[in-house]
């Protein structure tokens, strides 16, 4: 009997590990925006304010523009296109902006975390 009870729990360890189940993997998507351009690209100071069109890839409809790591009122227009109203006071002294367009986190099976585009720079003459 010890014998018999020896081979099922053998033939049962191995049937178990020979069945090969592993979790199924996922790569949820990326929601990582990017910036191709701005429109436009610099200013002199003290010029008045101003609407700064954002242009590149992957902006969901609730992504955000950020001057100088500051999140904006941001106007989604498409995937391709956001933009801000800047005003005279960002502008006022010469020197450079750091622009970044960020989309918040999603939630879900394929929940992403926020992502924020790679830095472009905004001149100011």
């Amino acid at each position: 009997m010890k014998i018999l009870s020896t081979i099922l729990l053998g033939i049962l360890i191995a049937a178990t590990v020979a069945c090969g189940y592993t979790k199924k993997t996922t790569t949820p998507p990326s929601n990582a925006p990017a910036i191709s351009q701005l429109n436009p690209n610099s200013m002199t100071h003290g010029d008045p304010s101003f609407m700064l069109v954002v242009n590149g890839s992957n902006f969901a409809s609730n992504a955000s523009v950020n001057w100088n790591g500051t999140a904006q009122a941001t106007t989604f227009v498409s995937a391709g296109q956001v933009t801000i109203s800047v005003p005279a006071a960002a502008v006022a002294s010469a020197g450079t902006a750091t622009i970044t367009v960020t989309n918040p986190a999603t939630v879900g099976i394929y929940g992403t975390p926020a992502q924020t585009s790679a830095p472009v720079t905004f001149t100011i003459n």
